[in-house]
């Protein structure tokens, strides 16, 4: 099988520094650093042979190993404001002797991604001829019945001139990422930068499960629903 005979790595990006929510990436859900979640249900996964954390601060990559997890030290170019996760995981990967086929990328803010998503995205992917996947949730389709304005002033479709017009229900399903899952190729990845390619397919997760942590209210409402 394609999972025995190529090489995942996860990558766990943390930065220490969040302006909204200070220390957001250790912070306590149910008695458990908000990070140890992802690193749990990295280390549960049976298609991941690397589970590592990247992280400007000392305190996190402490905390990340203590929870199973091997560590990189992010070098401060690398965690500003402007930092991108593609620019992660290129110093990543230059980073480590060891070559991977796959990458993972497994944001600490989407707790209720768990091993059984993590496993059935890779077999959904595995099972396809794609380079890249995204998870997603879906969306209210009326985004599709939006307009948008030319440098005339002129009004159009934003998707196309037919859909504004169209029922709801005979539109095509929406879908936004909900930042929980990316899986690429090594190669792919190298090629483009980029997580997409045009050949991304999709892991469908359900509304409750793709919850973004974004701030200490976040985390409460979470709490709240007493996973």
């Amino acid at each position: 099988m394609v999972w025995m005979t190529n090489k995942v790595l996860a990558i766990i990006p943390a930065r220490g520094d969040s302006k909204g929510f200070p220390k957001k990436n250790i912070a306590l859900l149910n008695g458990l650093p908000l990070i140890a979640w992802t690193i749990q249900a990295s280390l549960k996964s049976k298609y991941i042979c690397k589970t590592l954390v990247t992280s400007d601060s000392e305190e996190i990559l402490d905390i990340s190993n203590h929870y199973g997890a091997e560590v990189l030290k992010r070098p401060d170019e690398y965690a500003t404001d402007s930092s991108s996760s593609e620019d992660v995981v290129r110093h990543t990967l230059s980073s480590l002797k060891q070559e991977f086929d796959y990458i993972i990328l497994l944001q600490p803010t989407s707790p209720l991604r768990n091993a059984e998503d993590i496993d059935a995205a890779f077999e959904l992917f595995f099972g396809s001829k794609a380079t890249s996947l995204i998870s997603v949730c879906e969306v209210d389709n009326k985004l599709y019945k939006a307009f948008k304005e030319d440098a005339n002033g002129y009004l159009s479709g934003i998707s196309n001139n037919q859909y504004p017009f169209m029922r709801r229900q005979d539109l095509p399903k929406a879908f936004m990422s909900n930042g929980a899952i990316y899986i690429v190729e090594v190669d792919s990845f190298l090629k483009n930068n980029s997580f997409y390619s045009n050949k991304t397919v999709s892991y469908q997760m359900p509304e409750e499960r793709s919850v973004d942590i974004d701030s200490k209210e976040d985390l409460d409402r979470i709490e709240s629903q007493k996973i």
